[in-house]
C-alpha cells in the first residue's frame, strides 16, 4: 500500500526548503539531501517529500534530475519584478513593455456602487472592465482587474489592451494621470486568481488598490491586483534628512540611469 501524501506537512517542508534557498543556506547549484534522508529528518513519509520537491520545481526552484537528485536551479527561474514605491506611476508603462500579458475578459457593466464612489463617475455612467495577467519570462506575477470610465474604455479596443500597457493607451488618447491614491495589503489568493498566476487556494499575495484622478480630480482608473510575493517587490530608496535633533527618513529621488536604457526613457517621460 502506497503511502499517502499529507498535504499540510508537503507544504510545510516546501516552505522550510523555500526560506533555505531564498536565504542561501542551499547555494545554486547544491544538491538537496535525497527523499529517504528528507523523510528521515523530518519525520514524513516519502511521498509527502516528493510532494514537497515536486513544489520546488514546479516554481522553477529545483531541478529534478532521474538518477543524480534534486538541485537549485542555477539558471531560469523568473525574474522577479522589483517596483520603485514612490515612483510607481511613472514606471508602469516600462514594466508594462518589459512583461507579457494574458488578457483574460473584457466587457462593459454598470458600476458597482464601490467603483462609482472611487471613480467619481455620474449616475448611470458605465465603466470597462477587464482582467488579465503579466508575465515575466513566461511565468505569471500579477492578477489585475481594471476599471475605467466608460468614455476612457472606449477610446481602444479589446485587441489594443492585449498588446499595450493600458496608461500608454490613455496617453494616447488624451488622459492625463494627474495624481493616484494606492493601498497596499496582503491577502490569500481566492480561486481564480490562483489558478491564474499558478498558486495554490489560499496562498499569500500582496494586494493592492490603485486608483488614478486626471486633472479635474475625476477618476480614470480603478486597478485592484494581485503579485506573486515571491515574484514581485516593492521598494522605496530613503535619505536621512532634517535638522539635528528631528532627522527623519524620507523618500530619495531615484538615481540618475545611462542615457539610452529604458528607465532613462521612462524618467524623461515623467519629467515633461
Amino acid at each position: 500500500m502506497a503511502a499517502a501524501i499529507e498535504p499540510h506537512k508537503a507544504r510545510r517542508l516546501y516552505l522550510l526548503l523555500r526560506d533555505r534557498i531564498a536565504g542561501g543556506r542551499l547555494a545554486l547549484g547544491a544538491r538537496l539531501p535525497g527523499e529517504p534522508a528528507l523523510a528521515a529528518e523530518h519525520g514524513l513519509s516519502r511521498a509527502t517529500v516528493r510532494r514537497a520537491l515536486d513544489l520546488l520545481a514546479s516554481e522553477g526552484l529545483v531541478e529534478r534530475r532521474a538518477g543524480s537528485g534534486t538541485f537549485v536551479r542555477e539558471a531560469g527561474a523568473a525574474r522577479p519584478v522589483v517596483a520603485d514605491l514612490p515612483n510607481l506611476l511613472s514606471g508602469l508603462i516600462q514594466m508594462g513593455r518589459a512583461t507579457g500579458v494574458k488578457l483574460l475578459s473584457f466587457a462593459y457593466e454598470p458600476a458597482s456602487p464601490a467603483i462609482a464612489e472611487a471613480l467619481v463617475l455620474e449616475p448611470g455612467e458605465r465603466v470597462q472592465r477587464s482582467v488579465r495577467v503579466r508575465l515575466i519570462d513566461g511565468k505569471p506575477f500579477s492578477y489585475l482587474t481594471t476599471h475605467v470610465p466608460e468614455r476612457v474604455g472606449l477610446s481602444y479596443s479589446e485587441a489594443d489592451l492585449a498588446a499595450t500597457p493600458l496608461l500608454e493607451l490613455m496617453e494616447r488618447s488624451g488622459v492625463v494621470a494627474a495624481r493616484a491614491t494606492q493601498a497596499i495589503t496582503a491577502t490569500l489568493a481566492g480561486p481564480e486568481a490562483a489558478s491564474a498566476l499558478g498558486l495554490d487556494l489560499g496562498a499569500p499575495v500582496i494586494d493592492l488598490t490603485r486608483v488614478v484622478y486626471d486633472p479635474a480630480g475625476r477618476g480614470v482608473e480603478h486597478l485592484h491586483a494581485l503579485y506573486r510575493p515571491d515574484r514581485y517587490a516593492l521598494r522605496m530608496d530613503l535619505v536621512r534628512t532634517g535638522e539635528a535633533g528631528e532627522r527623519h527618513w524620507a523618500p530619495a529621488a531615484p538615481p540618475p540611469s545611462p542615457p539610452g536604457t529604458a528607465r532613462a526613457a521612462t524618467q524623461r517621460r515623467s519629467a515633461r
